[in-house]
């Protein structure tokens, strides 16, 4: 009896010392925007992860008058790291897809219509949107070694491309610590992994309606599996003409005027983020009948579209099995 009783406790304290699956969330502002990073582990990564943040700021930020990207733009003699270079690879093969849609060299143009990291107070004519397009061409700059190749008024600007970038470092930062079950988020940039073990289910993220009064709804509601989304929207970055039509943030590369598009919201699922960032750019840009051609090429890249109609109501459209 005895016996039976000493094995009864031995088995509940097993029970009772099984530890409960555990999160860690750690969130801040970044970027001038926010992250929420939440995974598998009671390890607190918040120094390591901050210093990932401080460390791509000073390759790649344009807001930062230090960062080795603003050095570059003012033609002083600087080696770019790894981070920058993987970038900047990437960079090129969006602008090679897409015939030169996607182009970073585009930063110029971006400051001239306040869109950017530096306030311009000119106003803007013809002559001056025509001198400064002179300069866009990510096919006149190289990458030798650590030293980038540019013309001398070539202006680089990675902002559409970064953030999604940073989530694949923080990302993978979590993989090397075992994480097999993380949520990345970048200001709305997101990569998943396994499941939310607290939960015990996937990681379900959603896609906001565009409300243009700054309120929030979500449209579509759905789990992101292994995968990586960005989304790109005009809804909050635009300029109205004296007629009334709405011009997006994102500048033509041909004319290097603001985009005039019914496409309100783009977001790409792809296998890392820093190409579903810059995809989602791409996409906004070329529209939807050149975005649906262009994915038949690209079906590992699935994109969903909220824009207006002919009569401005809002429609969805869904590409490459997109989750429903």
């Amino acid at each position: 009896m005895n016996k039976l009783i000493i094995l009864f406790f031995f088995i509940l304290s097993i029970v009772s010392c099984k530890q409960e699956p555990t999160n860690t969330k750690l969130s801040g502002p970044i970027f001038g925007t926010f992250y929420d990073i939440t995974y598998d582990s009671e390890e607190n990564y918040q120094k390591q992860i901050d210093s990932l943040f401080f460390i791509i700021n000073k390759s790649m930020s344009n807001y930062q008058t230090d960062s080795d990207i603003s050095k570059l733009n003012r033609n002083e003699a600087v080696k770019v790291d790894n981070h920058f270079k993987t970038v900047f690879k990437a960079a090129k093969q969006i602008y090679k897809d897409t015939e030169g849609v996607f182009d970073p060299t585009i930063g110029k143009l971006v400051n001239a219509w306040n869109f950017g990291s530096e306030e311009n107070k000119t106003a803007l004519d013809n002559a001056k949107v025509n001198s400064l397009v002179k300069y866009v061409g990510l096919n006149r700059v190289g990458l030798v070694d650590n030293a980038v190749i540019k013309p001398k008024e070539a202006y680089i600007d990675f902002n559409a491309i970064a953030k999604g970038y940073a989530v694949d470092v923080i990302s993978e930062f979590l993989e090397r610590k075992n994480s097999n079950n993380y949520m990345v988020n970048i200001g709305g940039e997101l990569r998943s992994k396994g499941i939310n073990v607290v939960k015990q289910n996937g990681w379900t993220v959603g896609i906001e309606n565009p409300n243009f009064d700054g309120s929030q709804s979500t449209n579509l509601i759905f789990e992101l599996k292994n995968e990586a989304m960005a989304t790109s929207g005009t809804y909050r970055k635009f300029k109205l003409d004296d007629n009334g039509n709405r011009y997006a943030h994102i500048i033509n590369t041909k004319t290097g005027y603001p985009t005039k598009t019914n496409v309100l919201s783009v977001s790409v699922i792809a296998d890392n983020c820093m190409l579903a960032d810059g995809y989602a750019t791409a996409f906004q840009a070329m529209g939807i009948e050149k975005t649906t051609t262009f994915l038949k090429k690209y079906p590992e890249l699935k994109v969903y579209l909220i824009f207006e109609n002919e009569i401005n109501e809002l429609q969805t459209l869904a590409l490459n099995q997109f989750p429903q």
